[in-house]
């Protein structure tokens, strides 16, 4: 009996110390609120996973530009972003194999900037790219690919840390703000599955030219990921299409361009350079970006997404699902969400004159 008490006891405070480090771990773990709220993508994607037939992955070029409101109001297709800021394809690569186990789409659309790096950026674009990705041996080895060469120099303590994100964020006491408290356990829906609303309008001004290049050759390691993204798609009988979206910085060089036809020419792929379509789309720079040409706001990301739709339409067997119940059903809150967000937005714009959060509070 005394042993079985020992025992008890021994349970209950390794379950009090737990517990009291989960709860710290809610504290200290950046929320992504007040602050690079993107950071919040890759996470929400779970509340949104299933029955999308179409995929997106990529970078701010995704997330930014494309409406999957847009895309079930005017066509019928059901779709997700899977985007985070500055996601290189290897983190696309592996976003695309963490969406497999709960969902298979019928196209994956893949943004090609990210072809240009090739070498990891910093940990903080790996932290809003994984941090949010749920645990399983996939993150495992996503990690391991996006490690920087200091994440890598300890790397246990690195894969532990992307595990128990406490051991990273331990010492971030001196920065919590009253946001960290109230939303220590969730957080509001930043996405509409996967774009981010922006309805402020910064027009571009000019464009600087853009300096040569002493090689505009793709690293291997790229080619590597992309047919990596073009095998899984091919066994799982995805069909894959690649884009460059129209955004005018940073610049997309002809030769890059050249690379991504001949690519595509050869594995039998459908890729558009939406730059070359946007007198066809009807974007106006003047009115459809929030950060003079790097983004599309609210305006130029509906009309790029009709015109994509027509594209979708045309170059693919894409049900519509519209008249569906089961589908009408899901989509009819994230409609009214969406509304409500672009209200939101428009009325802080009008009492404001600038807007201060993506919900407008």
């Amino acid at each position: 009996m005394k042993a079985l008490k020992i025992i008890i006891r021994i349970a209950a405070a390794l379950l009090v110390f737990a517990l009291g480090i989960w709860l710290l771990q809610r504290l200290l773990v950046p929320k992504y609120v007040t602050e690079n709220e993107e950071g919040l993508l890759v996470k929400e994607y779970y509340s949104y996973a299933g029955g999308n037939d179409v995929l997106f992955i990529g970078d701010c070029e995704v997330y930014s530009n494309f409406s999957p409101v847009r895309l079930w109001q005017d066509f019928g297709i059901t779709s997700a972003i899977r985007g985070s800021p500055q996601q290189l394809i290897w983190h696309s690569y592996y976003m695309l194999e963490d969406t497999l186990r709960y969902e298979t789409p019928k196209v994956v659309v893949f943004n090609v900037l990210s072809m240009k790096y090739g070498e990891p950026q910093s940990e903080a674009y790996n932290r809003l790219a994984l941090d949010g990705m749920k645990w399983s041996d996939v993150k495992y080895r996503a990690i391991k690919a996006s490690m920087t060469e200091e994440e890598a120099d300890s790397e246990a303590l690195t894969v532990a840390s992307y595990v128990m994100p406490i051991l990273r964020f331990h010492s971030r006491w001196n920065e919590l703000t009253g946001a960290d408290f109230k939303y220590m356990f969730g957080t509001r829906q930043l996405s509409h599955n996967g774009y981010v609303m922006r309805i402020d309008v910064k027009p571009v001004d000019t464009i600087p030219k853009a300096a040569p290049l002493p090689d505009y050759s793709f690293a291997d390691v790229c080619w590597d990921y992309l047919e990596k993204i073009r095998t899984l798609c091919d066994r799982n009988g995805i069909q894959l299409i690649l884009i460059k979206a129209p955004t005018l910085r940073p610049h997309w060089y002809d030769e890059w361009d050249e690379q991504i036809v001949k690519y595509a020419e050869e594995k039998g792929l459908c890729y558009v350079n939406i730059l070359n379509e946007v007198e066809t789309i009807g974007i106006d720079y003047t009115t459809d970006t929030f950060d003079a040409g790097m983004h599309l706001n609210l305006s130029g990301a509906e009309k790029l997404t009709k015109w994509f739709g027509t594209y979708l339409k045309a170059n693919t067997a894409l049900p519509n699902h519209r008249g569906e119940a089961e589908y009408e059903e899901k989509w009819i809150d994230r409609i009214d969400y969406y509304n409500e967000m672009a209200e939101a937005q428009a009325k802080q714009l009008s009492e404001n004159g600038k807007l201060d959060g993506y919900w407008g509070d």
